[in-house]
Parts: structure tokens; C-alpha cells; sequence
């Protein structure tokens, strides 16, 4: 029998062609996986900037707050502090490859000035920190605000918009628990 594939709505939905020539529909029911937000027994990294500091002070303490909330050990938890963003993602990559840890949460505020030096650095520490994840096939979460102005990184940081460090460390640990559910052999 014919097989046709119908998209939408992010289900795949499979027809088969019956003998009579109408068309049968089978929803596929795959396995889901999903991480949850638990922390116990999972060690994670901080890698933050020490560059606009007052806003990075932040995203640090929303990041630990998140993981004390699901569960997180002090003794499971390390944080690096490195000059700016653009040395964030080889810190990163080092946490990764020392096999210490389920997740890296990397955070740092990149603000625009009048020179095209916020291009560089954040197209490079977002760039550093995508390939050292896929690099080591450790999660690494981008909490690294890239904003226009002041005022869009200080409410990125915990006034209205949020924390990014918070969001970030969340993330990691769903995503440290997915990874391992999901791939590690039993």
C-alpha cells in the first residue's frame, strides 16, 4: 500500500491507502521525551563575565535561585568568573570536556555601543557557545543578554522582563535530565 505524509500542526499523521481505495488515517503515537525539573544528583557549571558586572551579579543569583528551587546541592554547583563574554565560551568548553558536569549555564550582558565591537562579541560568544555544545554533547545554555541599551539588559535581568539566568539555569536542568534519560545507555 501507498504511504503519503501529511505535516501540520507538528503532528505526522500517516495515510494508507486501503483496498477499496479510500484513504485510512493512522495518528502516530511516538515516544515522548521530555527532561524534568529535578537537580538532585546533577552538578552544573556557571560561566559568567565579570564585564557589566551589576547586571551579571544578577543573572548569577537568578541562576543559583533556580537551581536551589528544583533541587540543586551547593556542592554540585560551580561558578567561573571570566573578564568578558568573548572568553565565556572557551571556559565553557573547558567545564564541558572536564566531565564534571550535566550542564554549563553561561551568562554575561553584551550592551550596543557606537562601534560595531558588539557585533564581534556577540556573534562570537553566541557562535563559541553553540559549537562547544555541539562539540562535547554537554547542554550549554545561552543566559547571555544581548541588548540596544541599559535599560533593556537591566529588564532582562530580573526587573520586568525576567532573568535570563534563572531561564537558563532552568533549561539546563531539563535538558541534563532529558540527555540522560533519553541517550545514556542503561
Amino acid at each position: 500500500m501507498p504511504r503519503v505524509g501529511n505535516l501540520r500542526h507538528h503532528h505526522y499523521t500517516q495515510f494508507v491507502q486501503a483496498a477499496d481505495s479510500k484513504l485510512l488515517s493512522i495518528a502516530l503515537q511516538p515516544t515522548t521525551h521530555q527532561g524534568t525539573l529535578n537537580a538532585e544528583g546533577s552538578r552544573f557549571a556557571i560561566v559568567a563575565s565579570r564585564w557589566n558586572d551589576s547586571l551579571v551579579a544578577r543573572l548569577i543569583a537568578g541562576a543559583l535561585d533556580a537551581l536551589e528551587e528544583l533541587g540543586a546541592q551547593e556542592k554540585d554547583v560551580e561558578v567561573f568568573r571570566v573578564p568578558g563574554s568573548f572568553e565565556i565560551p572557551l571556559c565553557a568548553l573547558k567545564a564541558a570536556e572536564s566531565g564534571r558536569f550535566d550542564a554549563v549555564i553561561c551568562l554575561g550582558v553584551i550592551i550596543r555601543g557606537q562601534t560595531p565591537h558588539f557585533d564581534y562579541i556577540a556573534g562570537e560568544t553566541t557562535r563559541g557557545i553553540g559549537e562547544t555544545g555541539l562539540k562535547t554533547g554537554v547542554p550549554l545554555l545561552f543566559g547571555v543578554i544581548t541588548a540596544e541599551n541599559v535599560d533593556q539588559a537591566v529588564d532582562r535581568a530580573g526587573v520586568k522582563l525576567g532573568n535570563k539566568g534563572f531561564e537558563a539555569a532552568t533549561a539546563a536542568v531539563e535538558l541534563a535530565n532529558l540527555y540522560r534519560e533519553a541517550f545514556e545507555k542503561r
